[in-house]
């Protein structure tokens, strides 16, 4: 039986490769929304998943811009 190639959109993230290059961590602004939808989520800490949708829609500056949020 021969072996079947993977698409690596079809595995989860933590099965994946990481990306070439070289990463970046977190801002603080980054982690802190992470850490909010991980509570909106009922979980303490915020988990892979959480964190890279930080990383790709949370800007990095220190503007807070959180257009799916709503102000009170």
């Amino acid at each position: 039986m021969p072996h079947k190639p993977v698409d690596p959109a079809s595995l989860p993230p933590w099965k994946r490769k990481p990306p070439p290059g070289k990463s970046r961590p977190l801002s603080a602004l980054q982690i802190e929304a992470a850490r909010t939808r991980a509570g909106q989520a009922g979980r303490r800490y915020p988990n892979l998943v959480d964190n890279m949708w930080a990383a790709r829609n949370v800007p990095r500056g220190e503007v807070c811009e959180h257009p799916d949020q709503d102000e009170e």
